[in-house]
């Protein structure tokens, strides 16, 4: 075996290194991870805690330090100089940071007024001291504190800020962490040619679909994405409306789509269309009577527990209940209560957890909730007048069904409602900016934390924010900057992915920003981030299709059409004139005759103003009547054909004296 193993080396020594298959090399995941790595992780109030050169995950005093090496400006001769320039303090110059503003980079020096204990091994160095200086003998402690050796820089000097400042970035740091955002990385789900103004995740986290207003849903598979994060399948559900929500099923084998036309459509997860319900009769005012829907809608969201049932509301002033498996009519008509009669708008609708109850926007800023129970109505069961001042663009259910949030257009209020005392909200939080129809509002995993996005105002310098606020406290806890120039519509946090999902865009772009953390978060982002596209090789070869089109030889080529030539026919004065037919006999109507030889003598004497032609000045009834006396004498048609058979009319003779007394 021994032989033969040297004599494989033998020949493999004979090629070269880069013969035969070489290995593949890859991308560790920390330098993946560090690609996508937000600069502004952990941000609160908007500001960044850490640099866009963030460290990595050290001690404050360590951190300290490598801060101070990084911007300190040290004179490389400084360390030559004499023990006795120092500062009052007893503390070199050359140690201090001029920016950080008195920041101690190793260990100290001791005093100059303390002397050291051997002279006479000073004196026999007689060299410059290498290292730092030895301690002075009155700074000795305990025995068992000489025998601890110091590990890591030495602590800040009393006198400086940098205990204050590192204590309370650890403070913002625990409390960040504490809620465990996943915030630290951050991909863009991109695609859409406008704002995304619709999102839903499945149960299982695999697939996203995200509408926008460019009339197209894109679907992403995070177990089929490589690193490019390329939609696998675009939809355009109704041609020229936007979409405006879309609901995954219960059991994520479907999905719903709402679009701004009157129909909302099914699809399977593979983006194949199931159906498509029916649109009401516009020309029916009780809306009860009608099968669907008679104006756009607004909002739909599929039954959180039954597989078959949706909800939808519309501009028509209703929502309605539908069966998957019927698409021709509902199930149910909900009307909501209005103080004066007529149709206003349902703008957004919601199930709670269980399915038991429905709540419901109104046009006019109320909120109206119906509880499912036997012989239930359209009469609300809670209803809240003059919940917002503005149309309402959010609902959400907590789990247990008491805590009720709403978004709304209203001077960007949001509000917090207790549904056991609906009369007043729990909280208004305000300076939340928005200006979205879609805009919503989601809870965490653990319902400690509630999110909702904003919208970016025309003279404000601050962009689309991601805002969490505390339940329990009822106060803000962060603020994520998401794009300094998009919107912020739809947002979500999956509770088994655990990763934030935020819609975000404008007028010319849109996309899905994914926010993760790889020590917290799971599957997802990670998947497909991890996965590098597929090289192109040099041997790599694609047959170019050729396309057979039979209608591009003459033998089927259809005739050209004719109907823009005889248009440009007839808008031609030329082309378009009928000509005249040829004149027999004498000359008449401005034209000269063709018989015997009177032609020139017709045209001389009409040129003269010999010959009139007084048919122009004749009155027609006239001209018929002068005739009326000859045919009552001469019959030569009608008459005489019945003369035998007339009989002879009998006129009745008026009585004078009847007519006077009358």
């Amino acid at each position: 075996m021994e032989d033969e193993a040297e004599i494989y080396d033998g020949i493999r020594a004979q090629f070269p290194l880069s013969f035969g298959k070489q290995a593949k090399s890859l991308t560790p995941l920390e330098s993946i991870h560090n690609s996508t790595r937000r600069s502004n992780a952990l941000s609160d109030n908007g500001d960044s805690l850490s640099t866009s050169k963030a460290l990595p995950s050290l001690s404050s005093s360590s951190k300290s330090w490598l801060n101070s090496l990084r911007n300190s400006d040290l004179n490389p001769n400084s360390r030559n100089a004499s023990a006795h320039d120092t500062t009052k303090s007893g503390q070199s110059s050359e140690f201090y940071n001029n920016d950080g503003g008195g920041m101690l980079v190793g260990p100290p020096r001791p005093p100059p007024d303390i002397g050291s204990g051997d002279d006479e091994e000073e004196e026999d160095d007689g060299e410059v001291m290498i290292g730092p200086p030895r301690p002075p003998e009155n700074s000795t402690g305990d025995d068992s504190e000489d025998d601890d050796v110091m590990i890591g820089p030495p602590p800040p000097p009393p006198g400086s800020n940098l205990a204050e400042s590192e204590s309370d970035g650890e403070l913002d740091v625990e409390e960040q962490n504490i809620y465990r955002i996943p915030l630290s990385n951050e991909i863009v789900l991109k695609g859409h040619a406008k704002i995304v103004s619709a999102l839903a995740v499945d149960n299982s986290g695999s697939r996203v679909l995200s509408g926008s207003y460019d009339y197209t849903v894109r679907m992403y598979d995070f177990q089929g994405m490589n690193s490019r994060l390329e939609s696998f399948r675009q939809l355009e559900p109704f041609e020229g409306h936007q979409v405006r929500t879309l609901s995954w099923s219960s059991t994520s084998d479907r999905f719903l789509c709402v679009t701004g036309s009157a129909q909302a459509k099914i699809y399977d997860r593979d983006g194949l269309t199931l159906g498509e319900f029916v649109k009401g009769d516009m020309y029916i005012r009780d809306l009860k009577n009608t099968k669907g829907h008679i104006s756009g809608l607004t909002c739909g969201e599929w039954h959180p527990k039954a597989k078959e049932t949706i909800l939808t509301s519309s501009e028509d002033g209703s929502l309605r209940i539908w069966d998957v498996n019927d698409f021709k009519s509902q199930k149910q008509v909900i009307k909501p209560k209005l103080a004066r009669p007529g149709r206003v708008p349902v703008t957004t609708c919601a199930w709670d957890r269980e399915g038991k109850c429905i709540a419901g926007g109104i046009g006019d800023g109320s909120i109206q909730i119906w509880n499912l129970k036997p012989g239930w109505g359209s009469r609300p069961d809670v209803h809240v007048e003059k919940a917002h001042s503005d149309d309402i663009t959010g609902l959400k259910f907590s789990s247990d069904g008491r805590i009720l949030l709403s978004r709304s257009f209203d001077g960007s209020l949001k509000v917090v409602w207790d549904l056991r005392q609906i009369k007043s909200p729990l909280k208004v939080f305000e300076d939340l900016p928005n200006h979205y129809a879609q805009t919503n509002v989601a809870f965490s995993p653990d319902e400690h934390l509630f999110l909702t996005g904003t919208s970016v105002e025309k003279d404000s310098t601050v962009g689309g924010l991601l805002c969490f606020f505390d339940l329990t406290k009822l106060e803000l806890v962060s603020r994520v900057g998401i794009s300094p120039t998009y919107s912020v519509v739809q947002c979500a946090w999956h509770p088994k992915l655990n990763q934030v999902f935020a819609t975000a865009g404008d007028k010319k772009q849109g996309g899905t920003h994914v926010l993760y953390d790889p020590t917290l978060s799971e599957r997802g982002a990670l998947v497909c981030v991890a996965r590098a596209p597929r090289k192109k090789s040099i041997d790599d070869f694609e047959a170019k299709p050729v396309i057979h089109n039979p209608h591009a030889l003459p033998l089927f080529r259809d005739q050209p059409s004719r109907k823009r030539l005889r248009e440009k026919i007839l808008k031609d004065p030329m082309k378009s004139h009928k000509p005249e037919l040829p004149i027999n006999g004498p000359g008449f109507g401005g034209r000269v005759g063709s018989t015997k030889g009177s032609l020139l003598t017709q045209y001389l004497l009409k040129q003269g103003g010999l010959i009139k032609e007084t048919w122009m000045d004749e009155d027609p009834r006239e001209a018929i009547l002068k005739y009326a006396d000859v045919a009552a004498k001469d019959p030569k048609f009608i008459a005489p054909a019945y003369a035998e058979t007339q009989p002879e009319p009998v006129f009745a003779k008026s009585d004078s004296e009847d007519e006077e007394k009358n």
